[in-house]
């Protein structure tokens, strides 16, 4: 008989995954979190690639409401560090969430084992995607006056785990079933 102990699913990190899909607010997050940080080795110049697609927030340490999960919203990051750019995107969950967002575009880069810096660029609305490719923005420049970062605590093909440079705890999932390049496409001469 197999011992639960070997049962991969009672390891810390399928039991902070299911957490974060099936109930965000579940109050033992904080301790898996603690115990799959403890597991962990990040070396950002090795897999800086594991970083690159479309991850969801499910989890954050903050009061701050657009840094809670909700179950109408999806709180999105997309990150592309082998281009230098991430996006913040805040939009409804479910139809109506392709109408429009929220966004805020940074520049990211690689700056040690486990730092990814970010510089805000530029925040504001996004539109729908129109044909011929053509998607509306309203977006102002961003004045950051400190240096932002995110410490990378834990990641893998699945799972993100971060501290931003103001103490906050992130807890984020890959998102394969959206599309980095339709969300967030290359700018024109990347393209």
């Amino acid at each position: 008989m197999p011992n639960a102990a070997d049962d991969p699913s009672t390891a810390p990190r399928h039991q902070l995954i299911a957490a974060l899909r099936s109930n965000p607010r579940d109050p033992t997050i904080p301790a898996l979190i603690a115990q799959v940080e403890s597991d962990c080795a990040v070396d950002l110049r090795e897999q800086a690639s594991l970083l690159t697609g479309v991850w969801e927030l499910r989890w954050s340490s903050s009061s701050q409401p657009w840094l809670k999960q909700a179950p109408w919203l999806e709180n999105l990051q997309l990150l592309d560090p082998a281009r230098g750019r991430g996006m913040n995107l805040l939009r409804l969950r479910g139809p109506f969430g392709a109408l429009a967002a929220v966004a805020v575009q940074a520049e990211l880069t690689i700056e040690g084992a486990q730092r990814v810096g970010v510089r805000f660029q530029r925040g504001g609305w996004i539109g729908p995607s129109l044909p011929g490719g053509w998607r509306p923005e309203l977006l102002a420049a961003v004045k950051q006056s400190f240096p932002a970062w995110l410490e990378i605590t834990a990641l893998d093909h699945q799972l993100r785990l971060c501290k931003g440079n103001a103490g906050t705890y992130f807890a984020l999932l890959r998102r394969d079933d959206l599309s980095l390049n339709a969300l967030m496409p290359a700018p024109a001469q990347d393209a």
